[in-house]
This record gives C-alpha cells, structure tokens and sequence, in this order.
C-alpha cells in the first residue's frame, strides 16, 4: 500500500494499490527526496484519461517499474484537475524540453522542484530505459542536468510584454485565420485530431452578429452540423466525446468531459438563438438532457467526465454490432435503425459501429423513436467509470449554459438546475468568500485558481441576467474585487493562475492561451466587460480596459488562439443597449429585455438620478453615446 490510500480524488484512487510507493503532492514526499537526496518522479494525469490508464497497467502496476522507481526516486500522483497550477507550469516545462505535451505527464524533478527531464507516455521499455538513464545521470552529471533544467526555469519565468492600447484590428485577423484553416468539406478547422473548442464557433457566431460577415456564419453553422451528424456526438445517450481522431468527426476519444458538453450547449443555443435553425435546439437540448440524466449530482453540483475505457477496452460501451441490435430491436425495425445510423455489418470502428448520421442529407424523428430501449440496453451491457468529483472551475461553465439554455428555451427546470449548481458552490466549494477547487466526499484543501473564480462570476453574471436578482450581481462584483486583489499582477497586468496566499512553486504562470477550455484570464476580460457594461462603474471599464490591452498584446501573433478573449472584445466594442429599470414594485419588471442588452435593476428611490416618472416602473435606455428619455413602456422604445 502506497501513500495515496486517504486521497479523495478518483484518479488517484485509481493509483492507490500500485506497487510504486505513491506519495501525494505536499510536503512530505519532497522533504523525503531532500533527505535521502533522490530525484523525484512527477507523473500527471486525471481518471478519464485512456493513455493514463495504458501506461499505468504497463508500468505502475508492474514490479520491475516499481523496483526501479522506488529504489532511486520519490514518485509523486497529481491529479491535473485539481492541481491545475502543477500541470500548467510543468506541461509548459514538457514543451520546452520535447516540443509537445500531453497526459499522463511523466516529469523528473530535483527535491526543490526544478525539472531536469519531462515528456509524456512511454512504454513500458522506454520507460524503464529511461528512468535508469535518469538515476544515473543523477549521480554522474548531477549539474549538466541542474543547468538544463534551471535554463528552462528561466525562460518561462520571463514576463510577458505588455501592451497600452486594445487592439481590434485582431477581430480581421482571426476571422482571416478561421478562414484559412477552415475544412469546407467536414467542417471544424484543420485536420484531426479536431476538437470542439465551442468557444471559437461562439466567436464566430458573434462575429456575424456585430460584422454581418456570411463567411464566419458559414463556417459555424457547418462545424456545429457536422460535429452533430458525426459519432463525436452519442446519438444514443447525447453528449458530446472530448475530440474527434479523424477529420469528419466520425470516431471520437470516447471521453466526455463537463466543460466540453458545457461550452458546445452554449455553441448550439446561441446558433439557434441567431438562425432559428430548429437542429441547433434540439442538439442543446438533448446535450442538457444527458447532463441532467449522467453528470448531475442529487445534492446539485455536476460530475467531471465520464470514462473513455469500459471493461479495458475503448469506446466499447458505446459501439454496436449489426446483428446485435436487429436481435435487440427485430429484423425490419432494426434494419431501419442501422441503415439511418451508419451501422453496417462491416463495422466502421474495429470491426463494430460507431452511430453516426454522417450518411444522412435529412433528419428523421421516426427512427429516433427506437433509442430508449437502444440505451437501456447498452446501461445493462457493460459500465462506464464516472469521475464524480465536482471541480468548481467547470460548474461554473455549466451554470452559464443552463442560464442560457433557459433564456433561449424558456424552460424553468434549466435555470432551477443552474441555481441549484450554484447554491452547491456556494455550500460545499466556498467558505468566507475564498473558493475550494473540488469536492468528492468532502472539499478539497486547495483554495481555488484563477479559473475557478473567473468561471463562478461568469456563472453569477448569467444568473443575474437570466433572474435580474441583484444578488447575484452583487456577489459576482465581490469576488472579481477578491480575484482582482488576489490574482492580478499590478506590475505586467493580466492574472495569475494562483494567488499569492497559495502554495507557491517555481513559477507563477498567467494561462492566456484558450484552449480545449478558454483561459482565465480571457474569461476576467468577458467578466470586466459585461460587469462594467452593467454597473457603468468607471473603475471597472478601467479594470476592463486593462485586462484586454494585456490580452491585446499576447494575442497579437496568433488571435485565433484566444477566441473567448475575441468574444470580449467584440462586447467592448459593439457595446448593448443599457436599460436601467426602477422598479415601482417587485413584479413591475418583468418585461422582455433583449437578451443582448446589458440591464440593471433598482428599485425607486434606491438611486436618485433614475426617478420613478409617472408613479410607475420607468426605463431609462442608452444606446451607444445618446440616451433616450425614460419611458413607462420598454416596448416601445424597443
């Protein structure tokens, strides 16, 4: 037994009965590599993860792995989802040292924490190959690997250049580069493997909006299609898998990650909210159903993800054979459902089906009539392993969606559901207003990150405009002062990934770049823009105005790879429509506020520049530089 035996995280649990002796990030494992003065072997990953779990029955199960690893080195598990400080700094210290990254994350440290050698997966050959190399070296060439290692400490440790001005011109340059990456024939950008990122369709969405430009409205409308009509989509149980392994979205990595199924529910309301395109509905409304029905928790808060692996084998839980689903389903109704779901006998996975409607010009919901007893019977098959950890950071992305998903579908259980996952936030991931990064069982011991604030006020920010209850608002402008205390480098701008009341390592990076999720420090420029929009608060248009200069200037090269920082920019640019409603009393304000407007609620008399007019609930409605005068029937001016 190892020393992860009391952890709460799934991933390592999953470590938990390996022969290497295990020690979790902290103190302890550290001071013992000081001690006997060994090198330690950092290995990175999360519980979902299928090259984690090869290399972990390859290697960490192994006894001659074990022998090696616990003779000369302190190994150490992380789970990257609830250390995202550890992963960032060392991912970037992967990349310095092979030019790529990935997980699991296989890292060798000196007992300070410098890195002398990082790269990713290894077999079980290469591995052992290379841990002896290490042990080794450690004892030859202790300083060749000290200098490498420092060398690279250094570099990542230079600040960023910092800019003075916003820069719109990037909104041109990234719908350029969207443009020449974009796959006409499939959809998505470049080749596999393809991942979702809905943030950049949502640019693109919004683009359209403010520019009018039918290319960007083109390019999203056919990704969000064909992302659907291909198995990266479960037509079966619906949700989205994490990435797609060709171009034509057909075979996925069978994971499904909260974030992903989170962000794309976003894509697919706001297409629909923009085309009135009835599919893009649909597809966000069955995404919300699988999130109701798998990944929420009874007490409200929302799983992780959901495994790629079942019995060993991937993507077995969700393909099918020709012939099993004729015997589920009969001859004729199952031979109607495999010809309109692409499943051949053939196969078009390893000799089994993925479903997909990639062959299909038309949708039909005759056949659809069929999937209930299809996914009954693919539950009773085989399991699927949950991580059912509840990471704050992606709850707040969800909450977001469920907001949205309400103010476009007008269904209440959507926006119960996103102020229940908040309250959850608020119960077990939040104590005097400092924030916890997970919860399984219990909270998690490490105080939040960057991300986990600047996602709980985007949720806050949503549930203000989807409520207007002013506490809400209230409570997202309080932790973007605490974020803004906590996080903010007053010196370079832009935000840190960990607070300065954190356990401090050999970096304190600022995570710019928008990935499979968007950044938060792109997520902070939205927040300021919206908060600042709402409050006309003049310290918080400053705060704003900073926050995308920073973000201007490591955009510069590349905007397309900060799409939800574009998105904070077109709102900084194309400002809303301000409504301030005083009302006279509680239930006068329910009027129907554009979903683009940027509205404030007050009560009479809480504000003496807006005064009740009439002796009824009064708008006051600004546009642009020009302000209209206030008026007793929003309709009207609307």
């Amino acid at each position: 037994m190892n020393h992860l035996k009391n952890e709460t995280s799934p991933y390592l649990k999953q470590h938990a009965e390996n022969p290497v002796d295990w020690y979790p990030w902290g103190g302890e494992a550290f001071l013992k590599a000081k001690k006997e003065n060994k090198p330690v072997f950092l290995s990175i990953g999360y519980s979902t993860c299928h090259w984690c779990h090869v290399m972990a029955h390859e290697s960490f199960e192994n006894n001659e792995v074990a022998d090696i690893l616990n003779k000369n080195f302190v190994s150490i598990k992380v789970d990257k989802e609830e250390r995202p400080d550890i992963d960032s700094i060392y991912m970037q210290v992967c990349q310095a040292f092979t030019g790529s990254g990935g997980w699991p994350t296989s890292v060798f440290l000196t007992p300070d924490q410098t890195p002398i050698f990082a790269g990713t997966y290894y077999s079980k050959a290469d591995f052992c190959r290379l841990a002896n190399r290490i042990a080794q070296l450690w004892e030859t060439q202790r300083e060749e690997l000290l200098t490498a290692g420092r060398e690279i400490v250094s570099a990542l440790s230079s600040p960023a250049a910092g800019n003075e001005s916003v820069s719109n011109h990037l909104l041109d340059m990234a719908a350029h580069q969207f443009a020449q990456a974009f796959d006409e024939k499939n959809g998505g950008f470049g080749s596999s493997p393809k991942f979702p990122s809905p943030h950049n369709l949502l640019f693109l969405l919004s683009r359209w909006q403010t520019a009018n430009d039918k290319q960007v409205l083109k390019m999203a409308e056919k990704t969000l299609t064909q992302m659907y009509k291909g198995g990266l989509f479960d037509h079966i149980g619906f949700g989205f898998s994490r990435y797609s392994t060709d171009d034509f979205f057909l075979v996925p990595h069978f994971e499904k990650m909260l974030y992903d199924n989170a962000l794309l529910m976003m894509a697919y309301i706001t297409a629909f909210h923009i085309t009135k395109n009835e599919l893009f509905k649909d597809v966000a409304v069955k995404t919300a159903t699988y999130v109701l029905r798998e990944m929420t928790d009874p007490a409200g808060g929302f799983y992780s993800a959901q495994d790629a692996d079942s019995d060993g084998e991937e993507g077995k839980f969700y393909t099918f054979t020709y012939e099993e689903l004729t015997a589920l389903l009969g001859e004729k109704n199952g031979s109607n459902f495999n010809e309109y779901f692409g499943i051949t006998k053939e196969g078009n996975f390893e000799g089994k089906n993925i479903p997909n409607l990639l062959g299909q010009e038309t949708l039909s919901r005759e056949t659809s009539k069929f999937i209930p007893a299809v996914l009954d019977y693919r539950k009773k098959r085989t399991q699927l392993h949950l991580d059912d950890k509840i990471l704050t950071a992606w709850n707040g992305l969800m909450i977001c969606a469920f907001t949205r998903m309400y103010r476009a579908v007008g269904d209440m259980v959507y926006l119960e559901t996103a102020k229940d996952a908040y309250s959850f936030i608020e119960q077990n991931l939040m104590e005097n207003g400092t924030l916890f990064v997970s919860f399984r069982h219990t909270r998690s011991k490490t105080p939040g990150f960057l991300d986990d604030y600047a996602n709980t006020i985007l949720a806050l920010i949503s549930l203000y405009e989807a409520t207007l209850e002013k506490d809400y608002l209230n409570k997202a402008l309080r932790l973007t002062e605490k974020t803004a205390d906590n996080f903010y480098d007053g010196e370079n701008g832009g935000f840190f990934l960990y607070g300065a009341d954190a356990e401090q390592l050999i970096l304190r990076p600022k995570e710019t770049y928008d990935g499979a999720m968007p950044s938060g420090n792109s997520v902070m420029a939205y927040n300021l823009v919206k908060l600042s929009q709402i409050t006309q608060d003049p310290k918080l248009e400053q705060q704003a105005k900073r926050q995308l200069a920073f973000m201007s200037a490591v955009a510069e090269d590349y905007p397309m790879g900060y799409s939800f920082f574009l998105l904070a920019l077109l709102e900084y640019l194309n400002p809303p429509v301000r409504i301030v409603c005083v009302r006279k009393d509680e239930d006068a304000y329910l009027a129907k506020f554009p979903q683009n407007a940027a509205v404030r609620l007050v009560d009479s008399g809480e504000e003496p520049q807006y005064p009740i007019i009439n002796g009824r609930t009064t708008y006051y409605v600004c546009n642009a530089k020009s302000c209209l005068p206030p008026t007793n029937n929003l309709e009207d001016v609307l």
